[in-house]
């Protein structure tokens, strides 16, 4: 995703709220456009919040971003990854879910001694 692309706080807004009744444990899982929408918007902020190319944040299928500011990475796989399934990443970007007890449960794989800087940058949005 281009980082040139800032995120409208409104659209953020509206594509978390769109899913939250689910992170709530209220509703259904959403339709994977809805989802998707609310991934990719909160890691977009993410990487605008902390810009840099230091981490990986990787939420498969949907998205991945560079973010934290450090020594850049180019090739095959990177030093700094974190990565997680997407219920686990919103949690997170909504302050829903607190970052250690993410990674000691198992919910969010980490690698690498600056991945744990994206923590200092959660929650990305509040619902």
């Amino acid at each position: 995703m281009p980082k040139s692309r800032s995120v409208d706080p409104g659209e953020l807004r509206a594509a978390v709220a769109a899913v939250a009744p689910w992170l709530d444990g209220r509703g259904d899982e959403p339709a994977r456009g809805d989802l998707a929408t609310a991934v990719r918007l909160s890691l977009r902020t993410l990487a605008g919040v902390a810009p840099g190319r230091s981490v990986e944040v990787r939420v498969p299928p949907y998205a991945a971003v560079q973010c934290v500011a450090g020594p850049r990475h180019t090739r095959g796989t990177p030093p700094n990854v974190v990565e997680t399934d997407a219920r686990t990443w919103l949690e997170l970007a909504t302050g829903r879910l607190e970052w250690t007890e993410a990674v000691e449960s198992g919910r969010v794989d980490v690698s690498g001694a600056r991945a744990a800087e994206v923590a200092h940058r959660l929650p990305v949005v509040r619902a």
